[in-house]
């Protein structure tokens, strides 16, 4: 064997004693979503100093980002947000809209826009703020089939995080799940709003949330409402068919019947 390539697996050993060393320290720091279910199957929340992938089908991408919002939420604590996105980004969904990001509960003094001119910068700019650990949390948003990020760039991110506490974000948009060192990835869904009349239609978001993938524990797949007040997620809130009420106005059914027969 080369002296390269023994030099190239003495490498790739040392990145992975990292990784294993790394989740043994951070196994237990989770952060809980609220959701009952789900951090039950999580092993009590979100784990910190991860890589986190959500993924959405077809024009879910408002839905895929609103969750990748309270999951920045609950992640950040006080801490900035460095959100990362493609210049095309903006071009296919429209720019974020700080409004709405703080009507999830998201204050937008605390987040930090960067745009990337290409993939390559942008996983580029997240490998660097994900060292950073003044930060709370990293979110990556990429578009389509990024060939750049492969097993390699995903390693070089799960790193960061590792050595620094920061959790990872990654948003991905027209995009087909590939191998990664991601700690769980999800598959997002917009939900159906609950039954009911027009004017009270407005409520809570709910996600239809799909884990594909959970390296220490169970996947499985929830309706989570998310609460914007109390900055967490919850389980769907029961809403019963409406039963109409006994008019008043009617006579009572003993004394119409006595008439009857009178």
């Amino acid at each position: 064997m080369s002296g390269a390539r023994i030099s190239a697996l003495a490498t790739l050993r040392g990145q992975i004693e990292r990784i294993e060393t790394a989740e043994v320290v951070h196994q237990h720091d989770r952060v809980a979503l609220g959701h009952g279910e789900a951090d039950s199957a999580l092993k009590g929340g979100l784990a910190r100093a991860a890589i986190h992938e959500v993924f959405c089908e077809g024009r879910q991408g408002a839905a895929a980002t609103g969750f990748v919002t309270g999951l920045a939420g609950r992640m950040t604590a006080r801490k900035p947000l460095l959100w990362v996105r493609q210049d095309f980004s903006d071009m296919e969904t429209g720019a974020l809209s700080m409004s709405g990001l703080a009507e999830l509960g998201l204050d937008p003094r605390r987040v930090v826009m960067v745009r990337a001119a290409d993939v390559e910068s942008a996983l580029r700019t997240s490998a660097d703020a994900l060292a950073c650990d003044a930060l709370g949390a990293v979110v990556l948003e990429l578009w389509g089939e990024a060939r750049q990020f492969d097993l390699v760039a995903s390693r070089k991110l799960t790193l960061a995080a590792q050595s620094s506490g920061v959790t990872g974000l990654l948003l991905r948009m027209a995009a087909q799940p590939l191998p990664s060192t991601a700690e769980t990835r999800w598959m997002l869904r917009a939900a159906h709003s609950p039954p009911g009349p027009v004017w009270s239609a407005w409520g809570a978001p709910r996600f239809d949330a799909e884990l594909l993938r959970n390296r220490h524990g169970p996947c499985g797949r929830w309706i989570m409402e998310w609460k914007c007040d109390e900055c967490q997620f919850s389980e769907s809130s029961t809403y019963p068919q409406p039963v109409a009420a006994a008019p008043a106005h009617r006579p009572d059914p003993a004394v119409f019947q006595q008439r009857r027969t009178g």
